[in-house]
């Protein structure tokens, strides 16, 4: 029994039970339209489409509009830069808080355009994407701004992201652009790419994941050099923005909040308790995740509701789901499950996120799945029942 038992090994899975959801919290929130979310601390910024900006010091519970100065009501991006948080406006560029939004001053200078449509901070550097006028500049907390645009083709920048040295940059209609001298020079990075309107950019180690308008998302490991679709799973491909927590990836689309915990190889929906599927953006701040929507203002869930640790567990261990039996294996495997299922389906996915093989309408707790001609690797399996997806997991064959 004991050799048995080190043999045995309980591949990492994720079981969504209907208990957990999100739960709005929106006492003191008067526009329920949040486009973005930023954390200073303990305190969590909202920015929305007609109300400003929001400021909540206790998790969300109470909101207070924080507004004084702030002559532009659409706030569409927020960055933080030490004890400094900028707002990005629709029609009155960028704001300046040194004081924790209590009083805001425009800092426009050198700034051809009013709607800034993204904002980032790279060091103590500030990016702006000024719509209709491409990136600007700033090396003095938003004191002046200066156009880089060199190379950057496409005017309407609504995302950026920040990788070591680089910047990337998500245009509407030319994709993605990367700088690694500071801004100074861009060069499109868009080979794979079949959606060139990109709504959100996130970094996640050394690599890069663009959200696009219709084409869901693409996942870059070599710096932009090449994109590959990731969307298995992925029920809306209209991606506004995504969260990092980890190994744990969030993609917030006009369908609701997906879950990868496998670098976008297979998307998990976990919506339970959402009101409003349009996630326009994302913050972390401590153990809790919150979505802004488009109507229906902020969500708050514990990331533990949503992430299982991954690691090695022995046959028998309190979260374990499915069993597989033996894993590594060579020739065939058996699948096991705690509980009975009915019509349900397994289908089986490479490390590129493609389906390979899929048992459909399977009842019962246990399954035995031959190698036939599949090549050694690693390969994902996800477990669906009623149309949900209630487990996904990996296995590794061997020669």
């Amino acid at each position: 029994m004991k050799n048995k038992l080190l043999l045995t090994i309980v591949i990492a899975f994720i079981r969504f039970t209907t208990n957990a959801q999100w739960t709005a919290v929106n006492t003191g929130l008067t526009a329920v339209n949040v486009g973005t979310l930023a954390v200073s601390g303990t305190d969590i910024f909202a920015g929305t489409n007609t109300g400003g900006v929001f400021l909540s010091t206790n998790n969300g519970g109470v909101w207070t509009a924080v507004n004084t100065g702030l002559t532009s009501s659409i706030v569409t991006s927020l960055a933080i830069s030490g004890t400094n948080l900028f707002a990005g406006t629709q029609v009155g560029g960028v704001f300046l808080s040194t004081n924790n939004g209590s009083t805001w001053t425009a800092v426009n200078t050198g700034l051809t355009g009013t709607n800034c449509m993204a904002l980032a901070v790279s060091g103590t550097d500030i990016f702006a994407g000024i719509n209709l006028a491409g990136a600007f500049l700033s090396t003095n907390n938003g004191g002046t701004w200066t156009a880089v645009n060199t190379g950057l083709t496409s005017p309407q920048v609504r995302s950026f992201a920040i990788s070591g040295t680089n910047i990337f940059a998500g245009t509407s209609g030319g994709g993605v652009f990367l700088s690694a001298n500071n801004g100074s020079t861009w060069t499109a990075v868009n080979t794979g790419l079949t959606d060139l309107s990109i709504l959100g950019l996130a970094v996640n180690g050394t690599d890069i994941f663009a959200g696009t308008n219709t084409g869901g998302v693409f996942l870059s490991t070599n710096n932009g050099g090449a994109w590959t679709a990731v969307n298995t799973g992925l029920a809306n491909l209209s991606v506004n923005r995504f969260a990092i927590s980890g190994t744990n990836i969030f993609a917030g689309t006009a369908g609701g909040v997906f879950l990868s915990v496998n670098n976008g190889i297979i998307w998990i929906p976990v919506n339970t308790g959402l009101t409003s599927l349009n996630v326009k953006s994302f913050a972390i701040s401590g153990t809790n995740i919150f979505a802004g929507t488009q109507t229906g203002g902020v969500f708050m869930r514990p990331l533990s509701e949503m992430i299982t640790a991954t690691g090695i567990n022995e046959t028998g261990s309190d979260n374990s789901y499915i069993t597989v039996y033996p894993n590594p294996f060579s020739s065939s495997t058996s699948v096991t499950t705690t509980t009975e299922l009915k019509n349900a389906d397994l289908t089986i996915y490479d490390i590129l996120g493609q389906e390979i093989r899929r048992v459909k309408n399977f009842s019962g707790q246990e399954i035995k799945l031959q190698r036939d001609n599949l090549p050694s690797g690693v390969y994902f399996l996800q477990l669906i029942e009623d149309s949900k997806v209630i487990s996904v997991g990996k296995i590794l064959i061997i020669d």
